[in-house]
């Protein structure tokens, strides 16, 4: 944490005296710890998957459905002790896993607070990432985790640096994600619950469906149809700074929609295609800047 690298910005900042580009010094912050049912259904199953949001964010996306916490900071502090425990708690509450939203920047103390629980948690760790991860980062959780939720949002690196200001975007991102299936290995799912595997999400952005046709097909170059699943999300919703931007301020379109959902069938791979009606920002949970539990 003195000369943070932790992801692929290598800001070099010291987050024990100061914050990172992420905006987060040494203190894991977090802004929610419930159960979650709007995941995929083999993550959310029938219980709800125990989901902790993460302050902060290594992304800059001007569209960001929780730019509260991901840009505004919102969220309050916690140790790895009591992040630890919260692990515990949402295990309690009969979570079938446990859902790091965002967590790429606080890793090493993440690795601690699973490390506390140790044999009390039972249930798998998901890592729920934008993407832009380095392998060395990855690298450092071992085998603590055993599902990994990457998106991969761009392939154009003019797109991904307008967007997210992350023009090397698609090149970690794509790296990263053969170093999950290295860790997470093929897809497993028992009784309609994944226990490991990689399960790759792209959201449809609005005037850009030949770009995820070719992210859709990219992967169906980099990987085999039982390596990775693939979850298609349009639930986009123009919030945050999205107005700024003419061509993405809207939702998405029925024929954009279509085509993107008609690419993936072709490709292959098994997974998911979310419905349009939820694109809407009732979607989007309460945050919270004080502890609350």
């Amino acid at each position: 944490m003195s000369h943070c690298t932790v992801c692929p910005r290598e800001c070099g900042a010291d987050r024990l005296k100061g914050k990172g580009f992420c905006g987060e010094s040494r203190d894991v912050r977090i802004s929610r710890a419930e159960l979650h049912m709007w995941e995929e259904p083999c993550i959310s199953g029938t219980k709800g998957s125990g989901t902790v949001f993460f302050s902060g964010c290594t992304l800059r996306c001007c569209f960001c459905q929780n730019y509260e916490i991901s840009h505004q900071g919102k969220g309050f502090s916690i140790t790895e002790n009591e992040l630890a425990d919260t692990f515990i708690r949402l295990q309690s509450m009969g979570a079938h896993n446990i859902n790091l939203v965002n967590p790429t920047h606080f890793v090493p103390q993440i690795i601690k607070a699973i490390d506390i629980a140790g044999n009390d948690l039972k249930i798998p760790i998901v890592y729920n990432t934008g993407g832009y991860e380095k392998i060395e980062t990855l690298e450092m959780l071992g085998s603590r985790v055993k599902i990994f939720l990457p998106d991969l949002k761009y392939y154009d690196r003019e797109i991904s640096k307008k967007y997210s200001a992350a023009e090397n975007y698609f090149e970690k991102a794509i790296s990263s994600i053969h170093k999950m299936v290295e860790i997470a290995g093929r897809p497993d799912i028992e009784n309609g619950l994944m226990k490991n595997g990689v399960i790759v999400r792209h959201m449809i952005l609005p005037s850009h469906r030949q770009d995820s046709i070719k992210l859709i097909d990219i992967l169906s170059r980099e990987f085999s149809a039982d390596e990775i699943m693939v979850s298609l999300m349009c639930q986009y919703t123009p919030v945050y700074k999205a107005a700024e931007y003419k061509e993405i301020n809207r939702k998405l379109s029925s024929f954009e929609y279509r085509t993107v959902s008609e690419a993936l069938e072709r490709s292959g791979f098994d997974g998911f295609v979310q419905q349009r009606d939820s694109a809407s920002d009732e979607f989007i949970p309460v945050f919270y800047d004080k502890k609350y539990y």
